[in-house]
């Protein structure tokens, strides 16, 4: 497997216009030496798309990159055909990227409804508005079972389900989810990654960065092994689940059989 642009179309990559791409990304905090050295990404439409590897090798700063919380030194972002790069984050939103950050980020004081509502903040029709929160009601039973109660009273999972609903009210292209299991149980864990897929079944792409990492390539379409800022290896998740040098360096065990 080559070091080249991951695609979510791992068999035709060329099919399909990606809606993100990333390409030759050099970006770093301050003065300090660069995080992101060269990468490059795509996110083909309908995908879930995992980033994978050690502690340091620039997952977060490529999802900081891509909804404009970090320009980048050098490189390219573009979003739907769209050079985006650079561009403020309220641009990039408006381009279609919608950010979910690690941790809880959901106002304990504030109702599941008004969380929700509040990811609809730049739209201005009441219409278009009921529309959305009737799609991702639909789409996360939970939060529509628990819309009049406080976001606080919620489990972990729970509050997570109401934050992937809040940034799809904007109805995204992608969605940058950044850690979605940080502190959840097993259980919990397991929901988060059915309601990702839902969300790509639903036909919003996903780029996921994720500590745990077997179970994000479990599902997720194309993984990518990221380390010393680059992605050094990239293809079909199931592909790398099996792979002896990945199940060794980064998930820790042996490789998971697969048909």
């Amino acid at each position: 497997m080559a070091s080249e642009p991951a695609s979510a179309q791992a068999s035709d990559p060329a099919a399909v216009e990606p809606l993100l791409r990333l390409t030759d990304v050099q970006a770093g905090y301050g003065r300090a030496a660069l995080v992101l050295r060269g990468l490059s990404v795509t996110v083909a439409p309908s995908s879930v798309v995992c980033l994978v590897g050690p502690n340091g090798a620039g997952k977060s700063t490529v999802l900081k990159v891509a909804s404009g919380l970090l320009t980048p030194r050098a490189g390219q972002v573009v979003v739907d055909g769209v050079d985006v790069t650079g561009r403020t984050p309220q641009q990039l939103l408006a381009a279609g990227l919608s950010h979910v950050p690690q941790g809880h980020s959901v106002f304990p004081e504030m109702t599941v409804a008004e969380n929700v509502l509040l990811g609809a903040y730049t739209v201005h029709d009441r219409s278009v508005i009921a529309e959305r929160a009737d799609f991702v009601t639909g789409l996360f039973p939970l939060v529509g079972e628990r819309w009049s109660a406080l976001a606080g009273a919620l489990s972990g999972g729970q509050q997570k389900q109401v934050e992937f609903a809040r940034s799809l009210m904007v109805r995204p292209k992608v969605v940058l989810l950044d850690e979605p299991s940080m502190g959840l149980d097993p259980k919990a864990t397991g929901k988060v990654f059915e309601q990702v897929q839902r969300m790509r079944d639903a036909g919003t792409a996903v780029l996921l960065v994720e500590q745990n990492a077997r179970r994000a390539l479990e599902a997720a379409d194309v993984g990518c092994v990221l380390d010393l800022g680059k992605v050094h290896i990239t293809g079909p998740a199931p592909t790398l689940l099996a792979d002896p040098r990945l199940a060794q360096l980064y998930l820790g065990g042996r490789p998971k059989e697969v048909p």
